[in-house]
């Protein structure tokens, strides 16, 4: 039975290609969508980009057809744009609110078409707002998030696996350096720990091949490190093995604060591009969910409009520089950023922007759409190297989730490929406190 999906603005927001998502169902666009996107489309940031990308998408359907009218879409669905209906909501919904006259469209149409009747094609609201879908669900409607981009989270990919094994495979693993495993058991890059089955204390830690060869391969026996920064623990090991490899072009990092992930990421990018100019710079950015007025209206310079989002940035970077010149570590961080050599940046500024050579960081992943980190990604150019951090449960964004970020959503469908490596940090680093305060609090 076909559906009637009415589209929230922030859908469409969400993912300006969601319209071909529905498949055969009807799809219905309110005016007062229409509104606020012609309201988003001046603004300067991935807002005002993305409902630019919308509405041009929707004038190129005009060659299909009236869209007051309704259009056949490619997948066999149609399209149609809908006009204000009457006002038929209890008085407790005020019309006046775009958010109501969309939920006044779906509301008549469920009862002009019998809805809420066996056997009738169902009118569903289809939006990203919580308080929205509460309303609809009060007056009767259904309502649901856009879920196609959903991961579930507890069976997100951790970039490592714990394999038994007898004493006599981890002795042969130590001399013939490399262990055989069944095909489609783990992935490229995925971390092995391998534990004795015989009640010993043997054990030892590998890494998959990711050259199409189907076995294990152990780790450096060297720790890495990295401008005087080691690994504390394995995940950290992991995590700066799979930083300091060149043949990896994506490193994903997910971990609460206080796990290392920025910490570690910024000493092997500052080692790759100022030690050992493996890359032409060191480029780091981040997602910016401003509170209160927008980047754009603060003063200053873009730096100086940064630097309230950038302090755990220049934290850690001042941190480093201090390690390699003690007493001199906030000088030497300033030093370092007028050197050229590195750049601090919000994801707005990525937009448009070609890539090669770079060593690249997106920091606060989790704030992204998955468009917005397919638009990130694509800026990368020949030659350099993207590691994405976050972490999915500080989401500082009303139209996002632990399922629905572009951070899970790039480690889900990155698993598997054999220049991706991933790696989740289960604890903090940072201090007792802190350790504490992430389990308690």
């Amino acid at each position: 039975m076909k559906k009637t999906f009415i589209l929230d603005t922030n859908v469409l927001l969400h993912d300006v290609n969601c319209l071909h998502a529905f498949e055969d169902n009807a799809i219905i666009i309110p005016m007062a969508v229409i509104e606020e996107l012609d309201n988003f489309k001046s603004e300067g940031d991935t807002r005002g980009k993305n409902a630019r990308m919308v509405s041009r998408a929707l004038d190129e359907m005009r060659k299909l057809g009236h869209l007051n009218e309704g259009v056949t879409l490619g997948g066999g669905g149609t399209l149609k744009i809908e006009l204000d209906k009457p006002n038929i909501l209890p008085q407790s919904l005020s019309f006046n609110k775009a958010d109501n006259s969309i939920l006044n469209i779906a509301y008549t149409l469920a009862k002009k078409e019998g809805a809420y009747k066996k056997d009738h094609a169902p009118v569903i609201v289809v939006t990203k707002d919580i308080n929205k879908r509460l309303k609809a669900e009060a007056l009767g409607l259904d309502a649901q998030d856009y879920t196609t981009d959903k991961v579930n989270v507890d069976e997100l990919y951790t970039g490592m696996a714990e394999m038994e094994v007898s004493s006599e495979q981890i002795d042969e693993f130590y001399r013939h350096k490399k262990l055989p495993i069944q095909d489609g058991l783990y992935f490229p890059n995925e971390f092995i720990i391998l534990k004795a089955n015989d009640g010993s204390k043997k054990s030892a830690m590998g890494r998959v091949a990711n050259n199409g060869e189907l076995c294990i391969r152990p780790l450096s026996s060297q720790e890495p490190v990295a401008w005087g920064i080691k690994p504390l623990n394995k995940e950290q090991r992991f995590a700066m093995e799979l930083l300091l490899d060149d043949s990896l072009d994506i490193v994903t990092l997910v971990g609460t604060a206080g796990t290392g992930k920025t910490l570690i990421t910024l000493a092997t990018g500052l080692q790759r591009t100022m030690d050992e100019n493996a890359y032409r710079r060191l480029v780091v950015c981040r997602s910016i969910v401003p509170v209160g007025k927008d980047l754009g209206f603060l003063p200053g310079t873009k730096e100086e409009k940064l630097e309230a989002w950038m302090g755990a940035i220049y934290d850690n970077l001042a941190f480093l520089a201090d390690r390699k010149n003690p007493d001199e570590g906030e000088e030497k961080a300033h030093y370092l950023l007028d050197s050229g050599k590195i750049e601090i940046a919000s994801v707005t500024h990525m937009r448009g922007r070609s890539l090669p050579g770079q060593y690249m960081i997106v920091d606060d992943a989790q704030n992204l759409t998955p468009h917005e980190m397919n638009t990130i990604l694509t800026r990368a150019g020949e030659g350099t190297k993207v590691v994405v951090t976050g972490d999915p449960y500080q989401i500082d964004t009303p139209y996002l989730d632990v399922e629905s970020n572009g951070l899970t959503y790039l480690v889900d469908r990155m698993k598997g490929q054999k220049s991706h490596g991933h790696i989740t940090f289960p604890k903090t680093e940072r201090s007792r406190l802190a350790d504490l305060a992430s389990k308690l609090l």
